[in-house]
């Protein structure tokens, strides 16, 4: 990649970055275009050239950590081939995941509802995927079917992708909130699942 291509790259993850702080900051609904493209140090007319909404980049940045999500699965799997322990690996994916994009978590909780229909139901399928996934992985011979099994999935998926910010600042050092962590969702699996 030339010098100059990369460098525009990095500009544009950074401004990226301002931009979820932003609206992590004041909520999605409260941030105009105008405001948002003076605070990544572009004009609205560039910012509309990468983005054509507000909502655009919104998408985008929720989309990122459900893909973000679903490469959590992968460590999971290469735990099992190993022979270790599924729940513990993933435990920990999500805990570093959560450590690296606190801002795309709350995003995805507080201001899915900020997107357009076409967008909220491309980013359903796309969570019920990995939680699919996901419940394959912690639990695959679950006895429940249908309806019930869904809602476990989306609680368990739920409870892995909150439970971090939860812990965050409770003084816990990290192996204690990883091993508190394991532990709820062991409990919910064993109690619902099993």
């Amino acid at each position: 990649m030339p010098v100059n291509a990369a460098l525009r790259c990095a500009n544009f993850d950074e401004r990226r970055d301002k931009a979820m702080a932003l609206f992590a900051e004041k909520g999605f609904g409260q941030v105009s275009m105008r405001e948002l493209a003076a605070h990544v140090g572009l004009t609205a007319g560039s910012l509309y050239h990468h983005f054509p909404s507000k909502q655009d980049l919104l998408y985008d940045l929720i989309e990122e950590l459900y893909e973000e999500l679903q490469a959590t699965l992968d460590q999971g799997r290469r735990a099992l081939a190993r022979g270790k322990p599924v729940l513990a690996s993933l435990v920990a994916a999500h805990w570093q995941l959560h450590a690296e994009r606190p801002l795309q978590f709350r995003l995805a909780e507080r201001d899915l509802c900020c997107l357009s229909e076409g967008q909220q139901a491309r980013l359903l399928v796309a969570r019920k995927r990995y939680e699919a996934g996901l419940l394959h992985l912690i639990a695959p011979k679950a006895s429940l079917a249908g309806e019930r099994l869904a809602a476990t999935a989306h609680v368990l998926a739920t409870l892995l992708n909150q439970l971090p910010g939860w812990l965050h600042g409770r003084g816990l050092p990290a192996d204690q909130s990883l091993a508190l962590m394991e532990s709820v969702l062991l409990g919910g699996i064993e109690r619902t699942l099993r």
